[in-house]
């Protein structure tokens, strides 16, 4: 999906850039890439050739008084048939750090100057070769820390989220098509406002939303990881659990209530997917000063879990219920975790059925532990299916939340008749989720009426 950015170019966007492409460090090939105007002329004088589009040329690179830098590889792409749309050259040489700092100086040399960061994808996306959601895919395909990761990157590099996000572009036009066609032409027989496919219309368009904002969560979660609080009353099992999936003490555990004292924090992975535990003091009434400061700290990080393990001594579940739901905010996915199953008779344990909020599981034995790490990976996002989510950032999911607080509003303003404010609705529903990809679509509506109904028949 390509973007077509009307914005003014960035200062220097004609310019000739260049940079070290591979990562730093030694290896056994280095790539130095070039974009821009001068490409090409810069390629032939480092290597005295004139070379083929899409061809691989033995070359030896030199300094301007002949003296041979490196022998290697080059490439040329001309525009528009390259990554950013520009002519594009590749250096390949020796990967020694020398070797390529004095290439890059030689091009810089030659009239090319130092690219910043990102400029290849965002001179990719000002050309129309990517939008602005598959721009940032490279970047989140790059630093994936999981493969499930890197597939939901590549399928947002592949324009998997952007053509859902333009679908529901798409269908909000049409929704406003309509709603303009009663409010320009109020003289016709047709009450387009009061028209129930309308309603129909926007009720399913919210439904699609929905479904896209939830596996924009998700894809958030593979990216960034779950951040996950571990609560519960004291000595229910919540450091003991820490460890057991941290794998290495971290935590102190005794039989003193109240031996946490503060927030800890334990970055895991599990199956790649990064989480981040955070384990908590016990929340309980009566304790000294540190320890209430502790179970403040503890309440405070609820307001950023993605998901809380309410941990239970299975013993006396009923009191730690009552103790943990007191705190729990509004809205928070909760997984609730019946420690300490190993110590409860074998008969009232199989009297338990664990439902999809609840498992039996001991930290002690290990016990259920397996069943706990498939939850937090399909909680993180993980679903191991084939095909699999797409990326996504904290700014897609929130400009996916205002586009739902419009749509919302919308159907109100729609219900109560009001059709101009709901179509300003869907115009601010349009602009928030535009900006995932960069898109700005033009207010053409007035022509598409025309086209897509039959006015004055």
């Amino acid at each position: 999906m390509a973007s077509n950015h009307t914005g003014p170019r960035p200062a220097g966007a004609n310019d000739t850039i260049a940079a070290i492409a591979t990562a730093p460090g030694q290896g056994g090939v280095g790539i130095v890439r070039l974009s821009g105007p001068a490409a090409r002329t810069i390629a032939e004088a480092v290597a005295g050739m004139d070379p083929r589009p899409r061809h691989a040329h033995y070359a030896r690179f030199r300094e301007v008084a002949g003296e041979v830098i490196d022998d290697g590889l080059l490439l040329y792409f001309p525009a528009p048939h390259s990554y950013t749309g520009e002519d594009v050259v590749e250096l390949q040489a020796h990967g020694g750090p020398l070797l390529l700092d004095a290439l890059l100086r030689r091009c810089h040399a030659l009239g090319s100057r130092p690219a910043r960061p990102g400029e290849f994808t965002e001179r990719a996306f000002i050309n129309g070769k990517l939008d602005l959601a598959q721009a940032e895919a490279v970047a989140d395909l790059i630093a994936a820390g999981s493969e499930a990761a890197a597939r939901a990157a590549r399928r947002s590099l592949d324009g998997v989220f952007s053509q859902r996000v333009q679908a529901l572009l798409e269908a909000l036009t049409g929704l406003r098509v309509w709603i303009e066609a009663a409010i320009d032409f109020p003289e016709e027989e047709i009450d387009f406002l009061a028209d129930a496919a309308l309603l129909e219309r926007l009720e399913a368009t919210q439904r699609t939303h929905r479904q896209l904002m939830a596996e924009a969560e998700r894809g958030q979660r593979l990216r960034d990881g779950l951040h996950v609080v571990i609560l519960g009353p004291p000595n229910a099992g919540k450091s003991s659990l820490l460890n057991a999936l941290a794998g290495s003490d971290r935590a102190i555990v005794t039989d003193i209530a109240g031996t946490t004292r503060d927030v800890l924090r334990e970055t895991v992975r599990i199956d790649g997917i990064e989480l981040t535990l955070v384990d908590t003091a016990g929340l309980r009434e009566g304790a000294d000063v540190v320890e209430a400061e502790g179970i403040r700290r503890a309440r405070a990080e609820l307001g950023a879990a993605d998901l809380v393990l309410a941990v239970l001594d299975e013993r006396d579940p009923a009191a730690g219920v009552a103790s943990v739901a007191a705190d729990l905010p509004a809205g928070v996915a909760v997984l609730w975790l019946h420690n300490k199953s190993d110590l409860v008779a074998m008969p009232a344990r199989e009297l338990q059925r664990p439902d999809g909020r609840h498992l039996w599981l001991s930290a002690h034995t290990g016990e259920g532990l397996d069943a706990l790490r498939a939850r937090l990976r399909e909680a993180a996002g993980h679903t191991g299916e084939g095909g699999g989510s797409f990326s996504a950032r904290a700014r897609h999911v929130d400009a996916l939340a205002r586009t739902g607080a419009h749509l919302d509003t919308a159907l109100a303003q729609l219900r109560a008749g009001a059709g101009e404010l709901a179509a300003e609705e869907l115009r601010l529903a349009q602009e928030a989720l535009g900006e995932i990809t960069g898109r700005m679509l033009a207010d053409d509506l007035l022509g598409r009426i025309f086209s897509s109904f039959c006015i004055g028949k």
